[in-house]
């Protein structure tokens, strides 16, 4: 099948300062749950997604925007920037949980970024990385986020499916030229490949037209181009001469075959698809987390998008990342065997079960508590950043922050403070999915028996205790004097709007 040769792009402007956009830090966060293809190939006959030796699994209350988060909160830390310094804020995803909305609000509130940033919104292509990041470094509100989360859908038998993974990767920029890596070069190419990776009006899951040798050019002739416009740029390095190649992976084939197109080793691929899958717009910035884990000094960073066309820029240098061994690096049977942060293998069936195709989408019976939006959000801050009450008159600490102090039983305008973001288990107990609320009756079909705790969090000499939901444990495995995390997750749906929170994640046995 024949097909037209990919038009171009033009380089960075000259009134764009692309030398003044440096990345200061990068994190990256991938779900637990691993499945491996032998087990798909088990279940169904084969396994139809070259070159993936397995695929991360999101949790049931794991989403596109909490994954986001947690992969925000880590380049935060590697960056050393103070979420309130943050002048702007980027969000890319495939996949948010409601088709039509804006999930930066919701992004910047469970962090805490201030109101006034200046955002940005990408989406509905796997170009969403990079085309938010560009978007970023252009507005020039330094520091800036850009966060990128997917977990893309397929049918369960086709090739797309069996490829489905999920994670996500983020990035700060500051314009601080002694700190970081330096974000250089730009240029763009694009040519009419239709039907190469799409998804149809009201549908869930990505499909393909599956001709081989056409997908093939649609994927390596627009990063090609790409890539040649850079080495073009007497200002940017030469891509030809990078250390790693991190870019979109529907697959494990693909991304070798547009490396040696650029003229890299195939090797210099290091998107880890192989052992996580695709991960949709998420996959190039994973590839930079990965690159920088392993000491790469010149990234070419390619986001491609089904359509087709492709995005390059290259990443001059290192930056300290957060979560980069969480990607498996060259140890994919450690990647697979243990999961990231202490997660495991699960089957076929099982992995079914946590995405929600073997469960029922009924209603919960019983209504729910009947907490309205509004209601919710104004509690938001507690629930998203743990923020508790200090009383003036004795120092105690109150959550959430309303009512009588506890200690002194005052009637005080409480000052505001963030609780740590780790705490202690002082009891707990189990929750079966037949004794679960109504609201949480989705949830718990998907996921099993879970813990609730009350949990402990100590600041400056005082301490809160609060209930808390314990995500990726079984009751058995939770008990009091663990240490947990708070983190960021679905708590659950009503009236079609997810309800968001923090729940308690363990810490230990390889969690972070």
């Amino acid at each position: 099948m024949s097909a037209p040769d990919p038009g171009a792009g033009a380089g960075p402007s000259e009134d764009r300062p692309d030398a003044d956009a440096r990345i200061r830090g990068v994190g990256a966060y991938v779900p637990t749950a691993r499945l491996p293809a032998s087990e798909v190939a088990d279940a169904t006959g084969r396994f139809r997604a070259r070159g993936v030796d397995a695929v991360a699994v999101p949790a049931p209350d794991e989403d596109a925007l909490t994954m986001g988060v947690a992969a925000a909160e880590r380049a935060l830390a590697a960056a050393g920037v103070e979420t309130g310094a943050l002048s702007g804020l980027a969000f890319a995803t495939t996949t948010p949980p409601l088709a039509e909305e804006d999930l930066t609000p919701r992004l910047g509130a469970a962090l805490g970024v201030p109101a006034d940033a200046t955002t940005r919104y990408a989406g509905r292509s796997t170009r969403a990385a990079t085309r938010a990041l560009r978007g970023a470094r252009d507005a020039g509100a330094f520091p800036a986020l850009v966060v990128a989360a997917d977990a893309p859908r397929g049918e369960p038998n086709a090739p797309e499916g069996h490829a489905a993974g999920a994670g996500a990767a983020a990035v700060v920029l500051t314009d601080d030229r002694g700190a970081g890596a330096a974000l250089v070069g730009d240029a763009e190419a694009a040519a009419e490949y239709p039907g190469t990776r799409y998804r149809r009006p009201g549908r869930e899951t990505v499909e393909g037209l599956g001709v081989t040798t056409y997908d093939r050019a649609a994927f390596v002739r627009p990063v090609a181009v790409a890539a040649d416009l850079l080495a073009a740029d007497a200002d940017a390095p030469d891509p030809t001469t990078a250390d790693a190649l991190a870019v979109t992976a529907p697959d494990g084939d693909l991304p070798a075959r547009a490396a040696g197109g650029i003229g890299l080793d195939p090797d210099a691929v290091s998107t880890p698809v192989r052992t996580l899958g695709d991960a949709g717009a998420a996959a190039p910035l994973l590839g930079l987390a990965a690159a920088l884990h392993a000491g790469a000094t010149r990234t070419l960073l390619v986001g491609w998008g089904s359509g087709a066309g492709a995005d390059a820029l290259v990443v001059e240098g290192l930056a300290p990342v957060e979560g980069g061994g969480d990607l498996g690096g060259d140890d994919a049977d450690a990647a697979v065997g243990d999961g990231a942060d202490g997660g495991g293998e699960v089957g076929y069936a099982e992995a079914m079960r946590l995405r929600g195709l073997t469960t029922s989408d009924d209603p919960p019976a019983g209504g729910g508590a009947a907490v309205s939006v509004p209601t919710w959000r104004r509690s938001t801050p507690a629930r998203y950043r743990l923020e508790a009450g200090r009383c003036p008159d004795c120092g105690a600490l109150a959550f959430p922050p309303e009512g009588a102090c506890p200690d002194c039983h005052a009637l005080v305008e409480f000052e505001s403070v963030a609780l740590p973001g780790t705490g202690t288990v002082e009891t707990v107990t189990g929750v079966s999915p037949g004794g679960a609320p109504p609201e949480f009756v989705r949830q718990a079909e998907r996921g099993g028996d879970y813990p609730v705790a009350v949990v402990r969090f100590e600041r400056d000499g005082g301490a809160a205790s609060l209930p808390m939901q314990v995500c990726e444990a079984d009751p058995d495995e939770v008990a009091a004097g663990d240490a947990v995390r708070a983190a960021f997750r679905r708590v659950y749906e009503r009236e079609g709007v997810v309800r968001y929170g923090r729940k308690a994640r363990p810490i230990g046995d390889g969690s972070r």
